[in-house]
């Protein structure tokens, strides 16, 4: 059996009522995360560019996107609301071979839901399923050395969980897979050298192209196959050949939603660690203009992501700046808090701010490049003038699978980031629609319940 046409059956057999009470709550927590991290990101460049494109385009049955007033075709739903769940780099992290940010999918799954009238349960269904394609990929083999961005996984498991709530069979899936998987590749020059806003757009992109293949499939199209196996085909152009031998639910193996982390801070996940250990560090150092120097010993997937490019002791984008290991770790210890002004442009001319910056190293440990991905290892060392030396080190970050956010500080993260968008009375009606998922009958009430932004 091809690889595809065994993930287009787990696709299709996967009903609301395998799923535990614990995997269905993360789905909420997740949905809220997502929408705090868009009211975050709600008057950014680049989802504005967006929502002015799919204006442009109306569509009934079609699905609603943040901040437009009417609906549009499906796969620029899902690319517009995909933009703002990314782009303040804020929202879920899961960790292995290759990182991505899961809840990116919700993107395809929200568009897909409202446009084939579809209510909580099939949602949560099709949540779980596009987690569980993107992140046993991302556990089977890692493109990005290969030259391929992270996102290339989300094409597979947007286009999955559209298809799941498009009602498809397993032929129909198999073709969905197919379609999403050959024209999808995508370039890892993403997130290399100086960051652009494209890098909050890319997964986005992929969403939108996965709802396509979907409704491509919907309509009796045909793709390459064997899109996995083939001549041409993933393993041998992307990835090396891989097998995912587990699946969520089946002999009561954890579904992936589960494994998945919730950021603390908006900045890159590898960060997170390093920007605890710097808090704690600015507790113990009394006078901050007497700190010479700073070593940061971090593990190899952080140095590659965010501690190797030169632009990184400089950043001149926000992009660059929340990549950036050594920016992250001494606004941290400067300002006692990273936050989304952090990443201001008046920020990145701090020149008190730069200085430091340019007076930190990162050194690669190779003892703590085996803790990870079950930890995201980082150890800071602060030089005094006098050659004082202060030490803390951080595993698990507030947020991380193993020390994980409270319903009541995610709630608190979508109240602190929706203040501008959403007054107080709207804000505890959406959460309120969030926490009873399950009871929701159509989506585009939820969808309605955000302003008009274009």
């Amino acid at each position: 059996m091809s690889l595809a046409k065994r993930l287009a059956e787990y696709a299709v057999n996967l009903e609301f009522e395998q799923l535990d009470d614990a995997t269905v709550h993360e789905v909420k927590r997740r949905l809220v995360d997502a929408l705090a991290c868009a009211m975050g990101a709600w008057n950014a460049n680049a989802p504005n560019v967006a929502r002015r494109i799919a204006t442009r385009v109306t569509s009934n049955p079609g699905a609603s996107f943040l901040g437009g007033k009417e609906k549009t075709v499906p796969p620029l739903a899902a690319f517009t609301n995909g933009i703002l769940f990314r782009y303040l780099d804020y929202n879920d992290t899961y960790l292995s071979l290759e990182p991505a940010h899961p809840s990116d999918n919700m993107a395809a799954t929200l568009a897909a839901a409202e446009a084939a009238g579809k209510g909580g349960p099939d949602f949560i269904t099709a949540t779980v399923l596009a987690y569980e394609f993107q992140c046993r990929m991302c556990d089977a083999a890692s493109i990005r050395a290969n030259g391929w961005d992270h996102v290339t996984y989300g094409a597979f498991s947007t286009a999955a969980g559209a298809g799941k709530l498009f009602g498809f069979d397993t032929v129909k899936m198999t073709q969905a897979l197919n379609l999403a998987g050959t024209p999808n590749v995508t370039l890892r020059q993403t997130r290399a050298g100086e960051l652009s806003e494209w890098k909050g757009c890319a997964f986005a992109n992929a969403s939108r192209n996965g709802v396509f293949a979907a409704l491509l499939a919907q309509e009796g199209l045909s793709g390459p196959s064997p899109i996995f196996e083939g001549e041409m085909g993933f393993f041998k152009q992307v990835s090396g050949e891989f097998e995912l031998p587990k699946l969520g639910g089946i002999d009561n193996e954890q579904f992936m939603i589960c494994g998945t982390s919730i950021k603390f801070w908006p900045a890159e996940y590898h960060s997170q660690s390093a920007i605890y250990a710097a808090l704690q560090l600015r507790k113990q150092i009394e006078d901050l203009s007497q700190v010479a120097s700073i070593d940061i010993y971090s593990f190899d997937t952080a140095v590659d992501i965010i501690g190797k490019d030169p632009e990184k002791w400089r950043p001149k984008t926000r992009e660059t700046a929340d990549h950036s290991l050594p920016y992250c770790t001494v606004v941290a210890l400067m300002d006692g808090n990273v936050t989304l002004d952090s990443f201001s442009d008046e920020k990145l001319k701090d020149e008190k701010i730069l200085a430091m910056v340019a007076n930190t190293k990162i050194h690669r440990d190779h003892e703590l490049s085996q803790r990870y991905p079950n930890g995201i290892p980082n150890r800071i060392v602060v030089t005094l003038e006098d050659g004082t030396t202060f030490t803390e080190e951080n595993e698990f970050p507030p947020g991380h699978d193993q020390n994980p956010m409270t319903d009541e500080q995610i709630t608190e993260k979508f109240h602190r980031l929706g203040e501008g968008v959403l007054d107080e009375m709207q804000r505890l009606q959406v959460l309120d629609l969030c926490w009873k998922l399950e009871e929701l009958d159509d989506f585009g009430k939820l969808m309605a319940m955000f302003p008009a932004a274009v």
